[in-house]
């Protein structure tokens, strides 16, 4: 994988849906080769080719011919098991569970010992972005996204300091310990990203379509004992802090980034940041 590290100062898929579609033929890769990451933040996991190429192009022809989207442009999302509420960050407790399609099973991570309780599936088309943002402390322990299609530099920010992680197609992350709860991750809203090759050289690389499939476990007890008051929610309620709204928050922090780089980076219509 290629990893950029910066410290500063400062055609929509549409069609019929059909949840019973047989699994992919090409089993997975998916065994447990996960390794954290030399640099900052610490807690990020990661594993090359979580499937197979042959599995991917599978994949993404059930998500661009099975599946049923959103019609709206932008970033769209699907979700199973508890749908994730964009407005709270929490899961939404008058929709019902969904269960998972058999295309989903091969893909829950083997190294946990139990299966996640939401799991969510993004379309991006070129140059969507999602705005910097932590997802919510108390609700949800860790968090595993896996990236398909097209790469995308996911950008992790502390105060001052910006670290650049390039998501490559079937890659496996795991965010955990610093890197999710301590910092916020996000996607620039732009059309290439300026990536270095393994000679160290600058190039400009084009975006094309990606999905994601991100991974969240309930957390037991619904209580965070990081202490952040600045983003975790369960401390800010023990301290008595009003917390804004995160939607508000979210057009702060895109903003603070398009200030940061030159860019636009709203956020996606109808969303706010939460998915990778």
């Amino acid at each position: 994988m290629n990893l950029d590290t910066q410290t500063t100062s400062s055609t929509q898929p549409a069609s019929p849906q059909n949840q019973n579609q047989n699994p992919p033929q090409t089993p997975p890769a998916n065994t447990d080769t996960m390794h954290e990451l030399p640099i900052q933040p610490r807690g990020l996991l990661w594993q090359t080719n979580f499937i197979t190429a042959a599995h991917e192009a599978e994949l993404l022809h059930i998500f661009r011919h099975d599946l049923e989207w959103p019609a709206r442009p932008g970033r769209i999302s699907l979700h199973y098991g508890y749908t994730f509420d964009y407005k709270t960050f929490n899961i939404d407790p008058a929709i019902p569970y969904r269960p998972f399609p058999t295309w989903l099973i091969p893909l829950l991570p083997a190294r946990e010992p139990r299966a996640p309780d939401q799991v969510c599936l993004q379309y991006y088309p070129p140059g969507a972005g999602i705005p910097p943002h932590v997802d919510a402390h108390g609700p949800y322990d860790q968090l595993y996204a896996l990236s398909l299609g097209n790469p995308v530099l996911m950008e992790f920010r502390r105060g001052e300091d910006r670290v650049e992680v390039d998501c490559e197609p079937r890659s496996l992350m795991c965010m955990s310990g610093d890197a999710r709860l301590l910092w916020t991750h996000g996607i620039k809203k732009r059309k290439t990203d300026v990536v270095r090759d393994e000679g160290g050289e600058e190039r400009v690389r084009v975006r094309g379509e990606r999905w994601s499939i991100t991974y969240r476990w309930l957390r037991e007890g619904g209580e965070c004992e990081c202490g952040d008051l600045r983003l975790c929610d369960t401390a800010q309620r023990r301290a008595g802090v009003e917390k804004e709204k995160r939607s508000v928050v979210a057009l702060r922090e895109a903003a603070e980034a398009a200030a940061g780089s030159g860019g636009d980076e709203g956020k996606e219509e109808g969303e706010g940041g939460g998915d990778s």
